[in-house]
């Protein structure tokens, strides 16, 4: 049997175990990042065995996010809330945002106290960005938090972004009215990241490709444009509207694969 091995490095907080595959970092290891371990790279290539596009769809997404930030950068906004943001490793939100503006302010929020955990040892120099542990289907909770009123002004814009994260949620739970309680009481001017697994109509392989990521987190809810489209329903999306995130914006010599199956879009906030 192979000997895995388990040296920790700085970033890996001591009470974090690192012999047990985390989604957080295998998350990290799909979309190329460095923070894992062999047991989360064994994990990930299992899963992703059963469905070879889902890497290149979640890598696809982080660029789109890190395409998001900037383009909102540029508007701008400087403060972001970013709710299910995993490992929030290189080249993450806080990373580009700092870089357009070094007053911007990052909250990350993410359920899994290990993906928390980690977080706070990569962040822990860093003061204009802050997580914690939280639950997408609490918004109060997330909005009152001591981080979120340390590094957020609701007075100004602020970019909401739920990257990769909604298609968790069933229809029976409402997302649309989930994301008016993180919306409510932005002002106008703030923005809202949407990114979704989906397409222009949802694929027959929707089920099998669902089935492969349920092992390792929960059941994925395929949707396709218009349903991703409603959820801005108060929000005027920026072009070119929903679409699938590599072409979303891509920037030069960027490949913009257009049949990868993660939609995205992001819109502002008009005013009263």
């Amino acid at each position: 049997m192979k000997r895995l091995d388990t040296t920790r490095p700085a970033w890996a907080p001591p009470d974090v175990d690192i012999d047990t595959p985390s989604i957080a970092r295998v998350y990290d290891y799909w979309i190329g990042g460095t923070h894992n371990f062999a047991v989360d790279r064994e994990l990930g290539d299992r899963v992703r065995t059963g469905n070879p596009g889902l890497v290149a769809s979640l890598r696809a997404n982080r660029a789109f996010l890190r395409r998001a930030v900037r383009e909102l950068s540029a508007l701008g906004i400087r403060q972001f809330l970013d709710i299910g943001s995993g490992i929030p490793a290189e080249g993450n939100v806080h990373d580009v945002a700092l870089s357009a503006h070094s007053d911007s302010t990052v909250v990350y929020v993410d359920i899994d106290p290990v993906a928390v955990a980690h977080g706070r040892a990569l962040l822990a120099d860093e003061p204009r960005a802050a997580v914690f542990q939280g639950d997408l289907h609490q918004p109060r909770k997330i909005l009152e938090a001591d981080e979120t009123r340390r590094l957020i002004d609701f007075d100004r814009p602020v970019a909401l972004i739920l990257a990769a994260v909604l298609h968790f949620v069933p229809d029976s739970e409402h997302p649309l009215e989930l994301v008016r309680h993180f919306t409510a009481p932005l002002v106008p001017g703030s923005a809202l990241v949407l990114s979704h697994a989906g397409a222009e109509t949802v694929p027959r392989r929707a089920p099998e490709a669902a089935e492969q990521y349920r092992g390792a987190v929960s059941e994925v809810i395929w949707r396709d444009t218009a349903e991703l489209t409603a959820l801005f329903a108060d929000f005027d999306l920026l072009s070119p509207g929903v679409v699938r995130a590599p072409v979303w914006r891509p920037e030069l010599g960027e490949q913009a694969d257009p049949d990868l199956a993660m939609l995205a879009g992001v819109g502002l906030k008009p005013g009263t």
